[in-house]
């Protein structure tokens, strides 16, 4: 029965062409603007480490002074030297990491290659494997190299191609900032996007080329590009660095990996804040925040607004397109009046021809989610065009491949309930005797 339905579609549809291809062209012009920017929204709110998100939290405290307070407000959204180093110390959650971003310059041992400038992560030793960083080559360095302030270093692949041609480094040395480092790993293509774990950097498409251990980097007073916030008296330290308890400049994540331990590590964090409140460093009431990944994309707001205006006026421009599709399946169906009226009348069924009526509508709504694709891929090309940071990251994935197609024949198949539905309505009486 379906291959007979599918063939009085093709058939009807070609005896109408200009009418078909009106609505294909109404649909494709939907589904490809709605598409274009369905998928962008979709890369931009997508998750940056599946399967782990849910377990990396965010700690938040509130070490300001009274100035400015107000009993609703936001603690800050990094941490001073002092408390990340204390909450690092304590090691109250399954893994923790203490960081920094920056730039700092290498001076390659390659003749060929002028000094250049690479884009830096200060950090601690778990920062690796809390956050399944890959590695090609070697691993990061330990907590004792931590400890020690050793001047180990792991470079991203892309640095490894350009100044060893994709080679083995590790055990090679490479000048950063003045000073020899030894390399330990060489980290795999990783570019986590949003750049979750440092927003302050740029959200998207940033991605750092050296990792540096955060301690060798407070005492070599190595330059930091990140933001900070700063109260009363406190100010910038040398070489931009802050090192100052009136600033906060430092992102502090941790790994706990059930809600039980969650809740007991925000307990830890609300009995810091009292302690220090006790001793005098804090002047306010314990205000701490714990937030998982998404939880801190959601909080930062990530997405831009204006592409959440963008998403929603293309699926308002997708329903007027199915306005128009209605009022041309409508125009086309009731148009065949006749021919329903005598199939009504040699025995087949409303049920019948409401489904052979709604194959039509399918096979539009096929044939228009083919073009509503070379639409949204022309569309996609057209905002990486576009000066901004997310522009790069707009591709087509699976998954929304599938969907252009499920959206495309859904949305047809309910543009054509109603159309399809008066047509059925006809009494084969009175189109016989107009015949």
């Amino acid at each position: 029965m379906f291959g007979y339905y599918l063939d009085l579609a093709l058939r009807s549809l070609k005896r109408h062409r200009m009418l078909t291809g009106l609505m294909v062209l109404a649909i494709a012009l939907g589904i490809g603007a709605s598409m274009t920017m369905l998928t962008v929204l979709h890369v931009l709110s997508g998750d940056p480490i599946p399967g782990r998100s849910a377990q990396l939290y965010y700690p938040q405290l509130d070490p300001q002074d009274l100035k400015g307070m107000t009993s609703s407000k936001e603690p800050p959204d990094q941490v001073t030297l002092i408390d990340g180093q204390n909450l690092l110390r304590a090691k109250r959650a399954d893994r923790q990491a203490l960081m920094t971003g920056g730039s700092v310059p290498l001076m390659p041992e390659q003749s060929m290659l002028d000094p250049f400038y690479v884009e830096a992560r200060y950090t601690s030793a778990d920062f690796f494997p809390m956050f399944e960083a890959p590695f090609l080559y070697g691993t990061g360095w330990t907590a004792a190299d931590d400890d020690a302030h050793a001047r180990d270093v792991v470079i991203a692949r892309s640095l490894n191609d350009k100044l060893f041609q994709g080679a083995n480094s590790v055990g090679r040395s490479v000048r950063l900032a003045g000073v020899s480092w030894r390399i330990v790993g060489v980290l795999d293509k990783w570019q986590p996007n949003p750049h979750f774990y440092d927003l302050n950097t740029g959200s998207f498409a940033y991605a750092e080329q050296v990792f540096l251990p955060l301690q060798t980097m407070l005492e070599l007073r190595l330059d930091r590009n990140g933001s900070s916030d700063c109260w009363g008296n406190s100010g910038g330290g040398a070489a931009g660095i802050l090192p100052m308890d009136g600033c906060v400049w430092l992102q502090f994540w941790v790994e706990l990996d059930t809600p039980a331990k969650a809740a007991a590590y925000k307990d830890f964090l609300l009995r810091y804040s009292q302690d220090q409140k006790t001793a005098g460093r804090f002047q306010r009431a314990p205000n701490v925040r714990l937030r998982n990944v998404m939880q801190w994309l959601d909080y930062n707001m990530v997405v831009p607004d204006d592409v959440r205006l963008q998403t929603g006026l293309a699926f308002g421009f997708l329903l007027v397109c199915l306005v128009n599709t209605v009022g041309l399946m409508l125009a086309k169906f009731m148009r065949r009046a006749g021919e329903l009226g005598v199939r009504r009348a040699l025995g087949a069924s409303r049920r019948a021809l409401f489904a052979q009526l709604l194959m039509e509508a399918g096979v539009v709504g096929l044939v228009g989610g083919v073009g509503g694709l070379l639409l949204a891929m022309f569309g996609l090309w057209l905002v990486r065009q576009r000066p901004s940071d997310y522009a790069a990251l707009a591709h087509l994935d699976p998954a929304m491949l599938y969907a252009t197609f499920v959206l495309s024949l859904c949305a047809t198949l309910l543009a054509g309930l109603l159309p399809a539905w008066r047509a059925c309505q006809i009494a084969p009486a009175l189109q016989l005797k107009s015949n």
